[in-house]
């Protein structure tokens, strides 16, 4: 997931332009398939048997400093992404935002996808569930307009839903929805629910990058709590159940606001309950595990709640 590109003084939603073209050659190098979304929809929707890590690019917001570095990038090595486009700052002719000329030279390209990401990109959670269906239904009124069909992937902002949302979106027709917690996508992951690793400055780094390459998911069958929005429950109390043995997995949380290891009781071999002493203390709690598989790759599992305070 990807934001800005060369706008240098937001590091946390940044790429610069010359890192963005090295993680795309460490992708070629490694041998991995580029997928865009018609592929994605087979996989995840039709459930087509599929050889191989794939790689789908998405990028949030439609800032217009990706027209300007990255999609020259993108469209001379035909490389296939989803544009989630939030359409009221491209409604307003915002000076940091593409235009609608832009996004239609994307949605016309058969490279790039537009993918709905609301109207206002605000904060859905704290709307009102008839503030939520307007919000996207604005959104859908602009699609139409200008692009002549409303997108099928939805993108969460700020990667923020709770099952309200999450129902809502489906009402709506969407066929998946991502959120901005770390992960590798499965065929046995919730359709919207979609995990994508996070790619800035920090975090975009050569080492990390090659790192997140070597990452496979950890397909689960039980997960507890469903509900991504806590008010009373914080800090939650968290199990999974995984569909293999998981006994060398280690999970992080920013619990009391703080990135470092949290306890790990096991309830099985293949089932776990994440024990946070302190609650999420920012807007945002998160928490990753991991473990090294037997091929040499490192399993991943992310969650991200939205605390109401």
């Amino acid at each position: 997931m990807y934001h800005r590109f060369e706008e240098n003084k937001y590091p946390t939603t940044n790429i610069k332009t010359n890192d963005f073209k090295k993680q795309i050659e460490l992708i070629k190098d490694a041998k991995l398939e580029f997928i865009g979304v018609d592929q994605l929809l087979k996989i995840l929707v039709d459930k087509e048997p599929y050889a191989n890590k794939k790689i789908l690019l998405t990028i949030d917001d439609a800032f217009e400093s990706f027209y300007k570095n990255a999609w020259p990038i993108l469209k001379d090595k035909k490389i296939p992404f989803i544009l989630f486009v939030s359409t009221r700052e491209v409604n307003a002719k915002h000076p940091n935002y593409m235009t609608w000329d832009q996004v239609r030279e994307i949605h016309q390209s058969k490279i790039g996808t537009i993918g709905g990401h609301s109207f206002s990109h605000e904060y859905l959670v704290d709307f009102t569930k008839d503030d939520i269906i307007k919000d996207i239904q604005k959104s859908h009124d602009d699609y139409i307009k200008e692009l002549g069909s409303v997108p099928k992937i939805f993108s969460y902002p700020f990667g923020e839903y709770s099952n309200e949302i999450k129902k809502i979106v489906v009402d709506f027709g969407y066929k998946l929805a991502f959120g901005q917690h770390s992960g590798v996508i499965h065929q046995n992951e919730d359709m919207f629910e979609l995990p994508r690793f996070p790619i800035n400055e920090a975090y975009g780094k050569i080492d990390r990058f090659n790192f997140l390459l070597n990452t496979s998911p950890l397909p689960h069958k039980f997960y507890k709590p469903e509900e991504k929005l806590l008010s009373s429950n914080n800090p939650p109390n968290i199990e999974i159940e995984f569909l293999m043995n998981v006994k060398n997995i280690n999970c992080f949380s920013n619990e009391g606001d703080q990135w470092g290891p949290s306890e790990v009781a096991f309830l099985d071999d293949n089932w776990i309950r994440i024990i946070l002493k302190k609650k999420f203390e920012s807007r945002r709690g998160k928490f990753n595990c991991t473990m090294q598989l037997s091929d040499g790759s490192w399993g991943w599992f992310g969650r991200q709640f939205v605390i109401n305070n």
